[in-house]
């Protein structure tokens, strides 16, 4: 794709980043490394941090916490929640909920919504992040867009540093398993949860069913569901984008409500955003 070809309507010219496109190409190249360091216990590892950095990181704390509020949780386990999401290797806090709020305001369009389907599917995927726009990337314009978690400090501050967060991370594992456990545990980990979460931006707005006609083509897609830990059942939340819980039918299996509800059952989850008896009977 090139340059003229992903111009906006009012011929804006983005600029490829050649920043971004190095970070990434590093980190998808040492990923292949992975059949080189193989063993069980870094492919265990790599399972569970894919969980608990995608479903209990990002699905449950950066997108159904702090993007659109559907639950509440006590101040000291939300900022570990927003530090679980934030190892994950996809953005500060405010950038990541700035995004995501300006999807659902602006949805497909071309121009407003960070990664538009509208584009087609490697835009909305990942060509987004390569050809950055200034509104969506630069602080100082999208944080208007997510003012409340602006108003913390320590958001501030992993905002700016969330990739320092992987030289821990990276220590710990080399100390518990060696370089097989940093290969799987940071770089295939890290590959394998982008292009997860990426799905939900393209493929679910492509392909799938829909259990809401609603004024955007978000789709129901399950087989993205079972990557991203029940965020692909993509329609059901753009037709309500505050309910805590995405799988509406009974067999839309969604595991990061089960986390929620477990939240719930400990005490620690309250206020949450239920589906009313209308939207169970329509989904």
């Amino acid at each position: 794709m090139t340059q003229q070809s992903i111009s906006s309507e009012n011929q804006e010219v983005m600029k490829f980043s050649w920043e971004s496109a190095v970070f990434f190409a590093i980190f998808h190249v040492l990923a292949l490394l992975a059949p080189w360091f193989f063993s069980w216990s870094a492919f265990g590892v790599m399972i569970f941090l894919h969980w608990l950095l995608g479903s209990i990181g990002i699905c449950l704390g950066y997108h159904r916490l702090l993007s659109h509020r559907s639950f509440q949780v006590p101040q000291w386990l939300e900022y570990i929640l927003t530090t679980i999401g934030a190892l994950a290797m996809q953005g500060g806090p405010m950038f990541w909920v700035a995004g995501h709020r300006l999807h659902h305001a602006f949805t497909e369009d071309i121009d407003k919504d960070p990664y538009s389907a509208t584009r087609g599917f490697w835009w909305s995927h990942m060509l987004w992040v390569l050809y950055p726009k200034d509104e969506f990337f630069e602080y100082e314009q999208y944080k208007k867009y997510a003012r409340d978690l602006d108003k913390h400090a320590y958001y501030r501050w992993l905002n700016k540093n969330f990739l320092l967060l992987q030289i821990p991370l990276g220590i710990l594992l080399y100390l518990l398993g060696g370089w097989s456990f940093v290969v799987y545990g940071v770089f295939l980990r890290a590959v394998l949860l982008w292009h997860s979460t990426w799905l939900i931006n393209s493929a679910t707005h492509q392909q799938g069913y829909k259990n809401f006609q609603i004024n955007d083509d978000s789709r129901n897609l399950w087989w993205a569901a079972i990557f991203t830990y029940g965020e692909g059942w993509h329609n059901n939340h753009h037709a309500y984008p505050r309910v805590a819980k995405a799988g509406l039918r009974w067999w839309e299996i969604d595991m990061t409500w089960w986390a929620i509800k477990l939240l719930q059952l400990s005490g620690l989850a309250k206020k949450i955003i239920m589906p009313s008896a209308t939207v169970k009977a329509k989904g």
